[in-house]
């Protein structure tokens, strides 16, 4: 009796590692950062932020002005982190 509960045991398992081993080759691939959009007055580009994270950098072309975006798993929002003339923000990582 207890060898048919150690097959039966075994089978279930082996047929429950197959279905996740299917679940894990079918599963949607996950979203990734370093993408970059251009057109003539935008900029859009994602990249990893010192703070840990993704940050959404928008460029204003006709202005100058760079703008950075995270997300805030606190409040669960998109905060505008800073907004900056492009010029300054050069000059600044000198």
């Amino acid at each position: 009796m207890t060898r048919n509960k150690t097959n039966l045991a075994i089978s279930i398992l082996s047929i429950t590692a197959a279905l996740m081993l299917a679940a894990h080759w079918l599963a949607p691939t996950s979203a990734t950062a370093q993408v970059a959009i251009k057109e003539r007055d935008y900029q859009v580009v994602t990249a990893r932020v010192q703070t840990g994270g993704d940050g959404l950098y928008i460029l204003d072309n006709r202005t100058g002005q760079i703008a950075v975006f995270t997300y805030d798993p606190a409040s669960r929002a998109v905060r505008a982190r800073t907004v900056r003339m492009v010029a300054d923000a050069v000059t600044q990582g000198r």
